[in-house]
C-alpha cells in the first residue's frame, strides 16, 4: 500500500482538476472480475449478489483528497438512482482497520456500501496504482468504463446515465 500513497500523492495534485481525469472507454467490455469482501459493518459483500444492477465499484482512501471530495456526489448519486437499481460499492484501501473507516463513513454520512479492499482485489481490477479508481459496470456485469482521478458531479452523473438502461 505505501506504493500507492506515493503515487497517489502525485495524483491527489494531478486529479483535482476535473480534466485530470484519466478515463478509459471503449468497445471492449470487459465482465466485472467477481470479488468477495467484508464490508466495515462485517456482512459479506458478494458482486454476483449485485448481477442485474448497474453499479459503480470506487476505491478510495480516507486520507484521498480527491477521493473525500468525490464521495458526497457519490452518495448523491446513490440517493438519486438507488431507485433504479443503482448500487454504489466504496473499496477503502486504507492499510488501518475497518473501526477507522466505519468512523469516516459514518462522519460522511455515506449510505452506499463500504468495505476494506484487499490486495487480491486490487489486483482484479488493476492493478489500481492512483485513486481515486472508479469502474462503472452495466446491468450485463460489464465494466462500460474506468476513471482514474476525480469526477465532477455532471460527468459522474452522465457516467450513470450510461449504466442504468
Amino acid at each position: 500500500m505505501r506504493r500507492l500513497c506515493m503515487l497517489t500523492a502525485f495524483a491527489v495534485v494531478v486529479s483535482v482538476a476535473p480534466a485530470a481525469a484519466q478515463v478509459l472507454a471503449g468497445a471492449a467490455e470487459e465482465p466485472a472480475p467477481p470479488f468477495v469482501v467484508k464490508s466495515i459493518e462485517g456482512q459479506t459483500l458478494r458482486l454476483v449478489q449485485l448481477r442485474g444492477r448497474p453499479v459503480i465499484v470506487d476505491f478510495w482512501a480516507t486520507w484521498c483528497v480527491p477521493c473525500r471530495a468525490s464521495l458526497p456526489d457519490l452518495n448523491a448519486m446513490q440517493e438519486r438512482f438507488g431507485s433504479r437499481g443503482l448500487v454504489v460499492v466504496g473499496l477503502s484501501v486504507d492499510d488501518g482497520d475497518a473501526q477507522q473507516v466505519r468512523r469516516f463513513a459514518k462522519r460522511m454520512n455515506l449510505r452506499f456500501p463500504v468495505a476494506m479492499a484487499d490486495e487480491r482485489v486490487m489486483d482484479l481490477y488493476g492493478p489500481i496504482r492512483s485513486i481515486p479508481t472508479t469502474f462503472f459496470i452495466n446491468r450485463s456485469g460489464l465494466v462500460v468504463r474506468r476513471v482514474v482521478g476525480y469526477v465532477d458531479t455532471e460527468t459522474l452523473q452522465e457516467y450513470v446515465q450510461e449504466i442504468l438502461p
